[in-house]
């Protein structure tokens, strides 16, 4: 399964869906870890809001795999994640960080779900 975007700069780049796990796999309002070849992806689902957001699982802070296990809340509105170990917050919409340090950042993911089965989008240069 994959879609083709065009950028600006006129490069291609394909998006790769790849089965991640099926819905009742994660808890409400949690996270788990999910491996895509050599990449630990965070994932979680906001289910009071029906939502789904993907991130790296590797907290570029302390360069821990640990941000499927971090909390999970809202920053004025905003879903957000903290580190279990320093709780560093980043938005899991588009992975800046929402603390103090501004330098750290977390890639995202785009994900959906089909048939209560839940995919994650990598993009690779076609």
């Amino acid at each position: 399964m994959s879609a083709i975007i065009s950028t600006s700069t006129n490069t291609t780049t394909n998006i790769v869906w790849f089965f991640a796990c099926n819905v009742i796999d994660v808890p409400p309002n949690g996270g788990v870890c999910v491996k895509y070849d050599d990449v630990q992806i965070a994932l979680f689902r906001f289910a009071r809001r029906d939502a789904w957001y993907a991130t790296q699982n590797m907290c570029p802070h302390r360069q821990q795999m640990a941000l499927s296990r971090g909390m999970t809340g809202t920053h004025n509105g905003e879903p957000k994640v903290a580190c279990p170990f320093h709780k560093k917050t980043f938005s899991l919409e588009d992975g800046r960080c929402l603390s103090d340090d501004q330098e750290c950042s977390l890639t995202t993911y785009p994900v959906r779900v089909e048939n209560e089965k839940v995919y994650i989008g990598i993009m690779q240069e076609a």
